[in-house]
């Protein structure tokens, strides 16, 4: 197997290098990442300027861009044929709920799914003594049951770990995306020169409660898996709007003026 793994933190985060290790158990792996941190990007692609690569080592290459560019320079130049499968990880900090969306570790494993490889984002919930170590083994764990369980067309999975040691994790969790909501999450901070500035993060966010979710699985000390589906259509709105073209239209208005001649 030939295995692309990349990151969001840079490509010499340890994060990575623990991913990346595991990963050679199961297969031929590369690193394609970001040169530096890249955190918060969401799937943003480098279009205003062209991309140089360097490689840093045997199989390990950085990118001077996002990790979106990084998976497509993989996947169509640098590897010696198209990967197996995509590992995007192992991010420092979780990646739950509403998070994805911004994060640029998720949008990794995104864009290898836009491209049909089997792809998992994999991040450690906690900032600070990260247990890599075991994040990496249920990475290796989860990348072993895809390839003996494809995974369904369009979709990836969301993986997040408790920041504990192997031995305390209490198991694995198939989960639902969580919601969360920041509260007061712009700070208003000021200038040498008393000039008002605002610096996004921070604040306390508010979860949604639920047994199934992300965040709840990872708090109680289980593994969340979550599968994450590229069709972000709401069929139910579509079936109710479908019911709603007349008036959508107008042509409930046409019908009435005809009536009224």
């Amino acid at each position: 197997m030939v295995i692309l793994v990349t990151n969001d933190d840079g490509v010499h985060s340890p994060g990575l290098i623990a991913l990346y290790k595991a990963m050679k158990e199961v297969g031929n792996a590369y690193i394609v990442a970001p040169d530096r941190e890249r955190s918060a990007v969401g799937h943003s692609l480098t279009l205003h300027r062209p991309l140089k690569v360097e490689e840093v080592r045997e199989h390990v290459y950085s990118v001077n861009g996002t990790p979106t560019d990084a998976v497509v320079l993989g996947v169509n130049k640098i590897l010696p044929r198209k990967p197996d499968i995509v590992v995007s990880g192992i991010n420092r900090g979780g990646n739950l709920g509403d998070d994805i969306t911004y994060s640029g570790t998720v949008s990794a494993a995104i864009e290898g799914t836009i491209l049909n490889v089997p792809s998992l984002a994999v991040s450690v919930h906690g900032e600070r003594n990260c247990h890599f170590d075991t994040a990496a083994i249920y990475a290796l764990r989860v990348v072993r049951h895809i390839i003996e369980n494809p995974l369904p067309y369009d979709t990836f999975l969301n993986v997040n770990v408790p920041n504990m040691g192997k031995g305390d994790v209490r198991g694995i969790r198939i989960t639902r995306q969580g919601k969360r909501i920041y509260d007061n999450s712009i700070q208003d901070v000021f200038s040498p020169r008393g000039e008002r500035h605002y610096w996004i993060g921070g604040g306390i966010p508010y979860w949604e409660h639920g047994d199934d979710t992300d965040i709840s699985a990872v708090e109680k000390g289980y593994v969340s898996v979550t599968p994450v589906h590229l069709d972000l259509t709401n069929y139910s709105a579509l079936q109710l709007m479908k019911k709603q073209i007349p008036s959508l239209f107008g042509e409930d208005r046409e019908e009435q003026e005809g009536a009224e001649e």
